[in-house]
């Protein structure tokens, strides 16, 4: 968080830099309200998407668990991808969430995994779509990115073909687990008295996610139903640019030229190793959108994409963890009181 405040305070400083405070807010106010809360409408549909897609494959694995639940879990996990290096944070925050809720880890980890194949997979597959239809438009706005988007590709395809490995070949799972809990046992790291017990836990959960898997890749239309869910979910989150664009009733540039940069936007900084991308996602927005929006309306319309679809999410997902985490407590305190 506090890596975050202060990529936050210096790219804003850079940015702004000999602009009075007056004008900036003078800037924001001129942007349309009910755009705007149209952009606030499509960010909520982008993470009740999610929750969407994990009440459906938790009912899949047939777990009860509540759709509101469903979204705690995903408020839960983008506030831990937002604060943590290449979003590596939020899939182990909604296992945790879940277990608590009584979902079986090994169903949870199945889950997740299907979420962030499809999550990525959709990025991936529409960028390429768009590369080869709208290229002009990438080559356009986007040339300065090049490098950025290349990379991007190239580490998304790689962190899919490792998760589909993982999903094909689920005991080997099982035995990277167990091979890394010998290790830690061998450095001591892991109490011998406690290996055992590990080793047989690390099976339990295996033979859940095995039965899961299995399950999931015998029911094809399931994993195409999770693509579509995702697919819209993810076009919500990347329809916010172009609502801005109408909020300041500009004109000139279409939807899919807009959607098209905001995907090889996000390819090009969601796998890097920066806490919510941040700083470079600034600076790629105003590299593809200063010609789009016009000198005058680049900076404010960075300042409300950004505030609707990361600090927003951050700021509820915040609190929405924090109340959750009280309940856990709360519910770990009620279990240890000794009884008569």
């Amino acid at each position: 968080m506090g890596f975050i405040g202060l990529i936050m305070l210096l790219t804003f400083r850079l940015l702004f830099k000999g602009q009075e405070l007056s004008d900036i807010i003078k800037d924001l106010k001129n942007a349309d309200d009910k755009w705007l809360l149209a952009g606030l409408g499509l960010t909520f549909c982008f993470v009740a998407g999610e929750s969407c897609i994990i009440h459906f494959l938790l009912r899949v694995c047939r777990q009860k668990v509540k759709l509101t639940s469903c979204l705690k879990y995903s408020f839960i996990g983008f506030f831990f991808s937002y604060i943590t290096p290449s979003s590596s944070g939020g899939q182990p925050a909604q296992m945790y969430y879940m277990k608590k809720d009584g979902v079986k880890i090994g169903f949870s980890s199945l889950i997740m995994l299907l979420v962030t194949i499809a999550y990525k997979s959709v990025l991936v597959i529409l960028g390429l779509i768009l590369l080869i239809f709208n290229f002009d438009a990438i080559s356009e706005h986007g040339d300065r990115l090049a490098f950025l988007i290349t990379l991007g590709f190239v580490l998304n395809i790689a962190f899919i073909a490792g998760l589909a490995f993982i999903v094909a070949r689920p005991d080997w799972a099982r035995r990277a687990g167990i091979t890394i809990l010998n290790k830690l046992t061998d450095w001591k790291i892991v109490k011998e008295k406690n290996h055992e017990k590990l080793v047989e836990k690390i099976n339990r959960i295996c033979d859940t996610y095995v039965i899961g898997s299995k399950y999931v890749k015998e029911n094809a239309v399931t994993v195409a139903k999770v693509f579509v869910m995702t697919l819209m979910q993810r076009l919500c989150l990347f329809a916010v640019t172009w609502v801005i664009y109408k909020s300041y009733g500009l004109s000139g540039v279409s939807f899919y030229d807009i959607v098209t940069m905001q995907v090889m936007i996000a390819i090009a900084v969601e796998m890097l190793p920066l806490p919510g991308a941040a700083g470079v996602t600034e600076g790629s927005f105003m590299l593809v959108f200063g010609a789009i929006f016009g000198e005058g309306y680049v900076k404010p319309a960075l300042l409300l994409s950004r505030g609707l679809t990361f600090y927003a999410v951050l700021i509820v997902g915040g609190i929405v963890t924090f109340i959750a985490h009280l309940k856990v407590m709360r519910s770990d305190k009620q279990l240890n009181i000794p009884r008569d």
